[in-house]
């Protein structure tokens, strides 16, 4: 019974859902219904003109009567034309209006989602959830409604018809209507699970499609081209599968439909000629019957398959609001203050860090108490996974720290929104993410309204304007998707300029020359004392070199603070410090 009742309230929360999709467009929806009213009405009125022809007008010899019925059948199509074009108009713009609004809002929902939910979660299904499944909605939302409203008035609309023109024959056709009942529940049962399983299918599909094209040349350069082709093969296999569900369930319901309509045709032609032959009905009652029987069982066809177009549209506005309902890790408190231009102090108070909430968590960062003045870049180094990056990620507040405060010229971090902070901080990750479109954009990406100057002048401080200026289009040189046509130095270049256009009062430096060759990294480190100058720095660097010149360096080890001060301090002190900087001059001149 509970499970009964849950799916009951998620199918009543779904709809009110697509329910406020509409409600901002009320009025088009309801001029809609009246296009539709109108329509069905006109559709209907054939049959009962079909019988007044040839009972009133043919039988009788009545060519005025016959004049007037005709003029009301070209009436009724003019009606049914125009009827029509505005109903589909209506449902066309409502629906379209209506999806931008949903695509926006999913869109929306996502910028604001944590980088946690998209460590936890494949970009490729998320993508599905806003094309896919609003695709399947689209469908739902353009014809499901039309046909529910336009199917429902027509059966009651042919039911009414029946009754008036033969009582005893109506009666005779009903005889279908439990058996088009219990075949319907069969087949509403049956298809619920599959089209359900349809919309997941896709979303897998699309997340392997995504994270493989996007790591191709790994798969090219460990020669895993059959591997994945295989995989594909029977994710597409399941995919089929799947939905061959449906179609074995479409391909045995609705010939069964047609077959019963067949048989209730046979049925009325013998009793209805009978009664003609006996006198007890007249040949345009029979005539207009057969002919309004279309519009009875048409409706029961197209009511069974907008079911179909119903599961799968239900089925894909449940993952949308699974999406919807992923609440952000991160949100501005209610009385968060917007943070005036930083002078760049930052204050770490007994913070400790853990990724998850589990008893089994373990912490990235503990007990660390730090205080770094406005100005001073500070090196943080230490093993992998010593909690280097996890402490520049609660700078960023891409975290809010477990216990402990962050603050940032005396501001609480979790007191202040996260836009006038991020605006005022630049990070250079890793592996620097450009966007497809120009070099000139890349660079002016943090300040859209960068002049040309800026742009340049920002490349050539960093090391950047010799290689862009030799591209064949120079700063208007288009780069690729993810920068693909630039070399990973050229892309890190490239990034450096971008931080220093935004001119950020805080800037934090990820392990930014990792990518690197060594005359690219020299080329960096002469562009770094330019990014940092005047601005408080984080810089996390395995190659020790970068970080020499830091006003302050700090180790880290099992998220602590072990060790701090300046390179000579540290290689006098004969600590860890000394020993990672042996290991890596070892290291570096092994290479060398």
């Amino acid at each position: 019974m509970s499970a009964r009742l849950r799916r009951s309230g998620g199918r009543a929360r779904k709809l009110r859902g697509l329910i406020e999709l509409l409600r901002p467009y009320r009025w088009r929806v309801l001029a809609m219904f009246v296009a539709l009213i109108a329509a069905t009405g006109a559709a209907l009125a054939p049959a009962p003109l079909a019988k007044l022809a040839i009972d009133d007008g043919i039988r009788r010899g009545d060519v005025g009567a016959l004049d007037l019925i005709v003029a009301a059948f070209l009436a009724s199509a003019l009606v049914y034309a125009l009827a029509s074009y505005a109903q589909t108009y209506l449902v066309g713009w409502v629906g379209q209006r209506a999806l931008q609004d949903l695509r926006l809002r999913l869109f929306t929902h996502l910028q604001r989602l944590s980088i946690g939910f998209y460590s936890r979660n494949r970009a490729g299904v998320i993508i599905s959830r806003i094309t896919n499944d609003v695709e399947a909605l689209d469908q739902l939302v353009e014809n499901g409604i039309a046909t529910l409203f336009q199917s429902g008035l027509t059966l009651i609309g042919v039911v009414v018809i029946l009754l008036v023109l033969d009582f005893h024959l109506a009666l005779l056709t009903f005889l279908a209507l439990p058996i088009l009942l219990i075949g319907g529940v069969a087949f509403r049962i049956a298809s619920a699970d599959a089209y359900r399983l349809t919309r997941e299918k896709i979303g897998t599909i699309t997340g392997y499609l995504q994270e493989t094209l996007s790591g191709v040349r790994v798969v090219r350069v460990f020669g895993q081209e059959p591997r994945h082709i295989e995989e594909f093969r029977g994710l597409n296999e399941e995919n089929r599968a799947v939905n061959m569900t449906t179609v074995n369930l479409n391909a045995a319901y609705f010939p069964a439909v047609e077959f019963l309509s067949a048989l209730v045709t046979v049925e009325i032609l013998v009793v209805g000629g009978i009664e003609v032959i006996n006198g007890h009905a007249s040949t345009g009652v029979v005539f207009a019957f057969i002919a309004a029987l279309n519009n009875f069982f048409d409706p029961i066809q197209q009511l069974s398959q907008l079911y179909t177009t119903y599961q799968s549209g239900m089925a894909a506005l449940e993952k949308i609001f699974e999406l919807l309902d992923e609440p952000p890790d991160l949100v501005d408190a209610a009385d968060a203050v917007e943070l005036p231009s930083l002078r760049g102090e930052l204050r770490f108070e007994d913070v400790s860090f853990r990724y998850g909430s589990g008893e089994d968590a373990e912490y990235a960062l503990r007990d660390v108490d730090l205080v770094i003045p406005p100005g001073q870049t500070v090196a943080l180094v230490g093993a992998t996974g010593a909690g280097k990056s996890t402490l520049a990620k609660l700078v960023a507040r891409f975290y809010d720290p477990t216990d402990g405060r962050v603050l940032i010229d005396g501001h609480d971090l979790r007191r202040v929104s996260a836009h006038s902070l991020r605006s005022q901080m630049g990070i250079v990750p890793q592996e620097a993410f450009l966007f497809s479109g120009t070099v000139r954009e890349n660079i002016a990406f943090g300040r859209t309204d960068a002049s040309n100057a800026e742009v340049v002048a920002a490349a050539r401080a960093v090391g950047a304007a010799s290689f862009i200026e030799a591209l064949e289009h120079g700063y208007d040189t288009e780069i690729g998707e993810r920068g693909v046509q630039l070399s990973a130095g050229q892309r890190q270049l490239v990034a450096f300029a971008r931080a220093l256009v935004a001119d950020p009062r805080i800037l934090v430096l990820d392990e930014a020359t990792s990518n690197v060759d060594v005359h690219t990294e020299s080329l960096i480190e002469q562009g770094m004392r330019r990014l940092v100058a005047g601005r408080t720095a984080i810089v996390i660097a395995h190659r020790l070199s970068t970080i020499r010149r830091a006003g302050r360096i700090l180790v880290l080890e099992h998220g602590r603070v072990v060790e701090e001060g300046t390179h000579d301090e540290l290689l006098e002190a004969g600590g860890r410090y000394w020993r990672l900087y042996r290991d890596w001059a070892e290291q570096a001149a092994g290479v060398a």
